[in-house]
C-alpha cells in the first residue's frame, strides 16, 4: 500500500484555468480599433469601418465567446455572462457590417434615419446590459468597475449620436470613441494584471480592491 500512497501524493496538481486575460484582451484589442475609427484617429470619424469585421468575427467575437464558456467551466457567472454577452455583441455589429446578412440593405427604402434609430436603439440596449453588470463591479477592483462605467458612457453616447441623426463624423461620436479608448485601455490593464498574477509575473499590477472589509 505504500506505494500507491507516495504515486498519489506524487501526481500533479490540476492546473488552474483563467479564461480572464484572453477574453478582456480580444474585448479590449477589437475595442481599441473601432474606437480610432469612431474618434477620427487616422481615418475620417464616421468613415468605413469593414477592416473592423475580421477583429470582431475571430477575435473579440469567437475568442471572447469562447473565454465566456470556460468561465462557465470554473463557476465564474460574471464572467461567463460578461465574456459569452460581448463576444455575441462583436458578432452582431459584424453581421451589421457584412452585405450578406441583409441589415444595412434592408433599410434601404426605410423611412429617413430609420437606420440610424435602429442602430441608436441596438447600442443604448447595450449600454443598459453593460449598466446592469457594472453594478456587479462595485465590490470587485477599482480598475474593473471603472472599464465597466467608462463603457457604459461609450455606449450611450455612440448611442445617442444615432438616435439625434448627427451627422458622420460629429463630436458625440468622436467622444463615444475616446471613452472607448479609455475602455479599451482599463481591459488591456485589467488582462495584463490577472496574467501576470496567473503566471508568477515578476510585475504585479494593482487593481484596487473594493471589496467590503467585513463581507463573508
Amino acid at each position: 500500500m505504500s506505494h500507491i500512497s507516495s504515486d498519489f501524493k506524487s501526481a500533479p496538481a490540476p492546473v488552474k484555468i483563467n479564461p480572464g486575460p484572453l477574453g478582456l484582451s480580444a474585448f479590449a484589442l477589437t475595442t481599441f480599433v473601432l474606437s480610432l475609427f469612431n474618434l477620427g484617429a487616422g481615418v475620417p470619424s464616421g468613415g468605413p469601418v469593414q477592416v473592423v469585421t475580421g477583429l470582431a468575427v475571430f477575435y473579440g467575437g469567437i475568442a471572447q465567446i469562447l473565454a465566456g464558456m470556460w468561465e462557465f467551466k470554473i463557476g465564474n457567472n460574471f464572467g461567463a455572462t460578461a465574456f459569452t454577452s460581448y463576444g455575441s455583441f462583436w458578432l452582431a455589429y459584424s453581421a451589421i457590417l457584412i452585405p450578406g446578412f441583409g441589415v444595412v440593405p434592408g433599410y434601404a427604402s426605410a423611412p429617413d434615419h430609420t437606420l440610424d434609430n435602429a442602430l441608436g436603439i441596438f447600442l443604448f440596449s447595450w449600454g443598459v446590459f453593460t449598466f446592469i453588470l457594472w453594478i456587479a463591479t462595485l465590490r470587485t477592483t477599482v480598475t474593473l468597475s471603472s472599464m465597466f462605467f467608462v463603457l457604459v458612457l461609450t455606449f450611450f453616447f455612440l448611442s445617442s449620436a444615432h438616435l439625434a441623426h448627427l451627422a458622420a463624423g460629429n463630436i458625440v461620436t468622436r467622444i463615444g470613441g475616446g471613452l472607448g479608448l479609455v475602455t479599451a485601455f482599463l481591459a488591456w490593464y485589467n488582462a495584463a494584471a490577472g496574467l501576470y498574477e496567473s503566471c508568477n509575473a515578476v510585475i504585479r499590477l494593482p487593481t484596487g480592491s473594493l471589496a467590503h472589509p467585513h463581507s463573508e
